[in-house]
């Protein structure tokens, strides 16, 4: 299955069938500075995306687990596959996050609400990822999903 947008149209927004199209088929779900405290938005979110039955893997160095799961410093310690790299970084750490994702194989990078860098995503584009900025996936899991 793959999800490579094209890279000649920057501001090119995936179709609602091609957002579904990810969602359903992701499992594993490796969000990137996930926190354990339940007030922050990376919480609540990781919390919907597992109830809605996929593996949230944290990513943060401050972290030892999450969400009954394993904490890993950074997306090359996770030891198994990522479908969906989930940023709660600001857009100054999105080169290196998107860097570590084309790394490790993951099949998409997903940006959070206020979450961007338009050279950063073009790079994820080109090595074949799929690439959703600045919006939520709770909020559209629920819009297209649920």
């Amino acid at each position: 299955m793959s999800f490579k947008m094209p890279s000649t149209v920057p501001s090119l927004l995936p179709s609602d069938d091609e957002v579904k199209k990810l969602l359903r088929g992701a499992r594993t779900i490796a969000v990137v500075g996930l926190s354990s405290n339940k007030l922050r938005p990376s919480y609540g979110v990781s919390q919907y995306m597992q109830s809605a039955g996929y593996r949230i893997i944290p990513v943060n160095p401050n972290e030892q687990q999450v969400l009954g799961e394993k904490a890993y410093a950074r997306l090359e310690d996770v030891p198994e596959k990522i479908d969906i790299v989930d940023v709660f970084r600001r857009s100054e750490f999105v080169p290196d996050i998107v860097d570590a994702a084309i790394r490790v194989g993951a099949r998409a990078i997903w940006m959070q609400d206020g979450v961007s860098d338009e050279a950063a995503a073009q790079r994820a584009r080109a090595a074949g990822l799929f690439v959703i900025m600045d919006d939520c996936i709770l909020r559209e899991h629920r819009r297209l999903l649920r």
